[in-house]
């Protein structure tokens, strides 16, 4: 499965480094002017890359006539695929720290994982290139803030990533692209909640 060892490798690793941090708590650094900056701009990456994802899902739905989520339930189950933990960043007890981690972490994932749409959508190699681009970036983006607090984040080197999953048929291809849009997504409007809510603390 598409980087999922490496994924959940680095969130163990940086699950564990954030609770070692001594450092200023949260409602500090939310008054962090660079801090802010970052939480801002990243709000709008976020958005941009949400947009690249469901313009994706639009050309799967209009190309394969596969749209509606309810009706590929049953597919669904036989797909190599799972969908990224974000759990620390919508739970009631809200850690930022653990949550930039799992950001982190899943947005490799994600950016493994569309190379299957890469194969499936041959014609829009353009869009799908920019958004594992962005998808890098946006990571990153999260990475230098986590080493700007004092912490290590570890990302896989490119050798060391796993291809993109495998399906058994071309159905199961067109479906398996549909979910890891659709996961995409929805792990994106999580993200984006996350940082919104940091943002106005």
């Amino acid at each position: 499965m598409c980087c999922l060892t490496q994924a959940l490798a680095l969130a163990v690793v940086l699950s564990a480094a954030w609770r070692a941090l001594h450092g200023a708590p949260v409602a500090e650094l939310s008054g962090d002017h660079d801090f802010q900056l970052f939480l801002h701009k990243n709000l709008e990456f976020t958005r941009k890359i949400r947009g690249d994802v469901a313009a994706l899902q639009r050309v799967v739905c209009d190309t394969f006539q596969l749209c509606a989520e309810e009706e590929l339930r049953l597919v669904q189950q036989d797909l190599p695929l799972t969908q990224e933990p974000l759990e620390q960043c919508h739970s009631r007890g809200f850690q930022a720290e653990v949550c930039f981690s799992q950001i982190h972490a899943g947005l490799w994932a994600y950016h493994c994982s569309l190379g299957a749409v890469l194969q499936l959508l041959p014609e829009h190699t353009a869009l799908v290139e920019t958004l594992q681009l962005d998808t890098a970036n946006l990571s990153s983006n999260i990475q230098q803030q986590m080493e700007d607090l004092g912490l290590d984040a570890v990302t896989p080197p490119a050798e060391q990533r796993s291809p993109p999953p495998a399906f058994s048929s071309r159905f199961q291809q067109q479906v398996g692209g549909f979910f890891i849009l659709a996961n995409f997504q929805r792990f994106l409007e999580t993200a984006y909640r996350a940082l919104r809510h940091l943002a106005r603390l």
